[in-house]
């Protein structure tokens, strides 16, 4: 069975879509993506979370606002920071090398 994993970042157009749009053409993982704003794209939902198994945020104070905000929906999911600054634009190919290396150790190659 696939893995759903869920990526995080503020406003859901650069960070967090480039990682589900690199990721998502792997068969063996469920990728979404989502913004804590509350004008994001695509905002964090109850549903999403509880949806996920694996959530990576691009910065600790998404962590820190997902805990604040959606603690109720936050239970055996693994919550991971990947320290991404928002200096990227989408799909930038700097942000793909970066999402690529860290994320090697928990999701393999893109």
């Amino acid at each position: 069975m696939n893995k759903n994993v869920l990526f995080i970042c503020s406003q859901n157009k650069l960070r967090s879509p480039t990682a589900e749009q690199v990721y998502s053409k792997r068969s063996d993982i469920n990728v979404l993506s989502a913004g804590l704003n509350n004008d994001a794209e695509n905002k964090v939902s109850g549903e999403l979370l509880e949806w996920a198994e694996t959530i990576f945020v691009m910065e600790k104070a998404h962590l820190n606002r997902l805990r604040k905000n959606f603690g109720t929906y936050l239970n055996s999911q693994k919550i991971i920071c990947l320290d991404i600054p928002d200096i990227y634009e989408y799909m930038e190919p700097a942000l793909v090398d970066t999402l690529a290396f860290k994320l090697r150790r928990y999701l393999g190659e893109p």
